[in-house]
């Protein structure tokens, strides 16, 4: 368990190791070509510092930035996913967690733990891209599902971080099945009168946007993210036009009211301490 512990090792050096992030003391952006220091970087939260690219941040590095220190405590890091259909395709499923689980040193693409932000209580589930492309099969709806839950029976907020390629194809319907799961437990948060906070980070798309991604009381997502049900290429092929350039973007969702904010990483922490006191400070059990 010691590798749950705040602040063990820098947040790029987990990066590297789990992301496939280049070794080496500089980096180069790929969204301006700007060469950065891997340590200016790190403490920039991995934003790039000159156009504001998001560089991949894995679920432990949001834990470590969101939850107050010596009070998060994870959960479900026994839940492993199986083979039920016998899924086979280059390689067979089995393969693939395996490869995920080993690359990562997570058991699945989606992590979840519970502890405050600024003194409010919160349920925090972030899901990581460098898992099987941050797809959503059945454990990872399950610990979804059980996130949501200890919202509703421990009265505290709900903030999930999504970054998927979508429903896990491997699970077929079973994946599936994930989004009204998901989407029913959010419905009783709600009728308990609790927040639910959603981050979007580039991308989450599928049927991760299709079903709880876009349910929140507040939908954010960071900068520039790419944020859809399919693809631009499969939309312009079935309605036969042109797209509007961004027409997936956070930004174009934002002017198309999709979303309700775009937040910097830098600056996640403080609005969200902004949001639970606005929605939680009068009210703290939701009644």
């Amino acid at each position: 368990m010691s590798w749950f512990k705040r602040k063990k090792k820098g947040i790029l050096t987990e990066l590297s190791e789990q992301n496939d992030m280049p070794e080496g003391q500089w980096i180069k952006c790929p969204e301006c070509g700007e060469i950065l220091n891997r340590r200016e970087l790190e403490e920039n939260l991995l934003v790039c510092p000159k156009c504001g690219h998001h560089f991949n941040f894995s679920s432990k590095g949001y834990f470590d930035l969101l939850l107050d220190e010596g009070t998060f405590e994870q959960h479900d890091t026994h839940l492993f996913s199986r083979d039920p259909l016998h899924f086979e395709d280059r390689k067979p499923y089995t393969q693939r967690l395996e490869s995920a689980q080993k690359k990562t040193a997570r058991n699945e693409a989606v992590q979840s733990a519970t502890g405050t932000l600024s003194g409010h209580p919160l349920s925090l589930a972030v899901m990581d891209f460098s898992f099987i492309g941050g797809s959503m099969g059945s454990v990872v709806g399950e610990i979804l599902a059980r996130s949501i839950k200890r919202a509703y029976t421990e009265d505290r907020a709900l903030m999930i971080i999504s970054q998927s390629g979508g429903a896990r194809m491997m699970e077929g319907a079973l994946s599936l099945m994930q989004m009204a799961k998901t989407s029913a437990h959010l419905t009783r948060l709600s009728d308990k009168g609790l927040p639910y906070i959603s981050y979007m980070c580039n991308p989450t798309t599928g049927g991760v946007t299709a079903s709880f991604a876009m349910l929140g009381d507040i939908n954010i997502a960071e900068p520039n993210a790419l944020i859809g049900f399919a693809g631009p290429r499969v939309i312009r092929q079935t309605i036969g036009q042109d797209l509007p350039d961004g027409f997936q973007r956070s930004e174009f969702l934002l002017e198309h009211g999709f979303l309700d904010l775009i937040v910097d990483r830098r600056h996640l922490r403080d609005r969200m301490a902004q949001i639970l006191h606005l929605l939680m400070e009068d009210n703290p059990s939701g009644a």
